[in-house]
């Protein structure tokens, strides 16, 4: 998997300054060629570290022309140590989505609304199609990610969770804290009142004409009623690590690179799944 993260970094790299700039709000569709990176896979289970990424990318590029680029792969550590200093945001999400869940045992008509959305049977073209291919792909182009949260919130009337749930149980670069944190900021929690309206004309001009005259699309987005977010902790004490011998190394779904680990010659070397550590 390394070698293969490290062939897909060096095969972008030559686009990653101007072109990338230019073309990375276009979803031109699964299968056809992108102007985006298709490196979070690697980066959200750190085969490739973000300052390794970038490191590369400004051998080739000067930062003001791989700007837009940098910017993309930071936002993914700024999101992740937001929500490590306000912990409660997810606590109280999870404890949201097992709330929603009992009430789609017992609401049908939100049961069948979420279904539909799921299923990709909403009878919103470009929505549905999204929804498909997130099943099928595990991928999903970042704009494409935008306005699927958007018609699922403010189109459909559908809880965001919900729609966070779906996409971190699809995506394969699905992260807890910029999956979360994303969804919550098309809907006006993130960033209090700042919402992301999905419309025809943006679809149409980023999809290349894919989808045109998207009809039935919400016309407002009022942000989403939520407590503000909770004051951050103080960041933790970095604590180094005594290792007495032997010792092993366990390995989870954030971290699933053995090159990465900072000891020398463990005794074993173990993975244990998401499921496993439940």
């Amino acid at each position: 998997m390394r070698a293969e993260a490290k062939a897909r970094l060096s095969a972008f790299i030559p686009k990653a300054g101007r072109d990338y700039a230019q073309q990375r709000n276009f979803d031109t569709g699964p299968g056809a060629p992108t102007g985006v990176s298709l490196l979070s896979p690697y980066l959200r289970m750190r085969v490739l570290d973000d300052v390794e990424v970038v490191n590369a990318v400004l051998k080739r590029h000067s930062p003001a022309a791989a700007d837009k680029f940098i910017a993309e792969v930071f936002w993914r550590s700024y999101w992740k140590g937001w929500m490590e200093l306000r912990p409660t945001v997810w606590q109280s999400y999870q404890n949201d989505l097992a709330d929603l869940h009992n009430q789609i045992q017992t609401q049908s008509g939100l049961r069948a609304n979420w279904e539909a959305a799921c299923l990709g049977q909403t009878g919103i073209a470009p929505f549905d199609a999204w929804a498909v291919e997130l099943a099928q792909t595990g991928y999903l182009h970042n704009h494409a990610r935008m306005w699927f949260a958007s018609i699922w919130i403010f189109t459909l009337g559908l809880p965001w969770q919900l729609g966070a749930d779906f996409f971190l149980r699809h995506l394969l670069d699905g992260d807890a804290a910029v999956n979360t944190l994303s969804w919550r900021w098309v809907a006006g929690i993130q960033t209090p009142g700042k919402t992301y309206l999905a419309r025809p004309d943006n679809i149409a001009k980023y999809t290349n004409g894919r989808f045109r005259g998207v009809q039935g699309l919400a016309q407002h987005a009022p942000a989403v009623s939520a407590p503000p977010a909770p004051t951050p902790m103080a960041l933790p004490v970095d604590q180094p690590l005594k290792l007495r011998e032997p010792y092993g190394v366990l390995l989870h779904s954030d971290d699933i690179c053995a090159d990465w680990i900072y000891a020398p010659n463990p005794a074993a070397i173990g993975y244990a799944s998401a499921d496993d550590l439940n």
